[in-house]
């Protein structure tokens, strides 16, 4: 099994984790891992992550139903990034959209590029 202690984390422990869906290549959303919701992760199948607000781990859709299901899990050539390819349930963002990232700031405004999912 993969060590986690061979990636590059952070001084708080953490490395951030894209979020990307394995059918539309959509990034979803960015969130933070240490080294052993790295482990829960690759043995559950189920995307763990560490909640820096609540200091505990946080299973993607564990309270709302709008799960992510591991596909697979691949680091960068420094090691100190991941990219979670999954199988998303329901919307990514708290907000009810879709993806975390919904509004473009390359304008005179920011844009809101998609409404919330119903």
């Amino acid at each position: 099994m993969f060590d986690p202690n061979s990636l590059t984390f952070n001084d708080a422990g953490l490395l951030p984790v894209i979020a990307q869906d394995e059918e539309t290549g959509e990034v979803l959303m960015l969130a933070w891992m240490n080294a052993e919701a790295v482990t829960k992760t690759i043995e559950t199948k189920r995307v763990t992550y560490w909640s820096r607000s609540r200091s505990a781990f946080w299973i993607k859709g564990e309270s709302s139903g709008h799960t992510q299901e591991l596909v697979d899990l691949r680091m960068d050539c420094d090691k100190d990034c991941l990219l979670a390819v999954v199988r998303q349930i329901g919307p990514a963002c708290h907000t009810n959209r879709r993806s975390c990232f919904y509004t473009s700031i390359s304008g005179d405004e920011p844009v809101e590029l998609m409404k919330p999912m119903i």
